[in-house]
């Protein structure tokens, strides 16, 4: 299985916001083998307007599935209505998609009005009865927005998922988990959680500045980035990262690299 994932699009009506995802999007269009799915982890927009989540529905149609949960920046009523065509409720967004065989559980784990991320009662459940209802042999993948580890950046950190050990409780009895995709640092980022492949895809709008590579966190020259997820059929889950710098083109060698050895 062959996935995309962006994130942190921060659609706020501007050009700047829009030509970022549009290219991103182009360059997803135009691939040779096209992805199974696109993940979108969360922020689509900027201010929770419905015209923003309007214009990311038509930024994101694809011929591709387009699979997205809300972040901290989203707002349910608006996300529900705007976006996914439904009634505008408050209660947590969490879908379950089967895209080759494989379960992708994209789970709510906003906390209106605030940054730090939390999955509610209701959504624990919801991934435990999920997980428990799926047939034997089919593995699954779970996103969200917020990161459930630190950083090691003052900014994501202080935003990061709060208790995340009733997640990782819960994962500990559903083996078929196989890694845990989020979003929100705005910087591409791996680590583990639970025994599994923690994968932070990096940030359509900006990306963020570690604190080692100077003190103004928001590097806004840096091209928008997206992930690439193939899993194997040995449920190895591996990454690789891309930038694209205009439409059509993305990091790479301009010379026809030698054979590794």
């Amino acid at each position: 299985m062959l996935l995309a994932q962006i994130s942190d699009l921060h659609l706020d009506g501007g050009e700047r916001a829009t030509h970022r995802a549009t290219r991103v999007m182009e360059y997803l269009r135009a691939l040779p083998r096209p992805v199974d799915a696109l993940l979108v982890t969360g922020d689509i927009a900027d201010h929770a307007a419905e015209a923003e989540y309007e214009e990311a529905a038509r930024i994101l149609a694809a011929p591709f599935p387009v699979l997205a949960c809300p972040g901290n920046h989203d707002a349910r009523p608006a996300y529900r209505k705007a976006f996914l065509g439904e009634a505008p409720e408050e209660g947590p967004v969490n879908r379950v998609h089967l895209i080759a065989g494989v379960a992708v559980l994209m789970c709510d784990s906003t906390i209106p009005g605030r940054d730090e991320g939390r999955l509610d009662a209701e959504t624990l459940g919801w991934i435990d009865t999920t997980l428990g209802a799926l047939p034997d042999g089919v593995p699954a993948l779970i996103a969200f927005h917020q990161p459930p580890v630190e950083l090691h950046h003052p900014l994501p950190d202080a935003g990061r998922l709060e208790e995340p050990e009733r997640l990782a409780g819960l994962l500990d009895a559903h083996p078929r988990v196989v890694a845990v995709l989020t979003g929100h640092a705005h910087t591409a980022a791996a680590s583990t959680f639970a025994g599994r492949p923690l994968v932070v895809g990096p940030a359509v709008t900006w990306t963020l500045r570690m604190p080692w590579e100077g003190a103004e966190p928001a590097d806004r020259d840096q091209p928008p980035g997206l992930a690439f997820h193939v899993l194997g059929e040995d449920r190895r889950l591996t990454t690789h990262f891309r930038v694209v710098l205009r439409t059509g083109r993305r990091t790479g060698p301009r010379h026809n690299p030698r054979p590794l050895r």
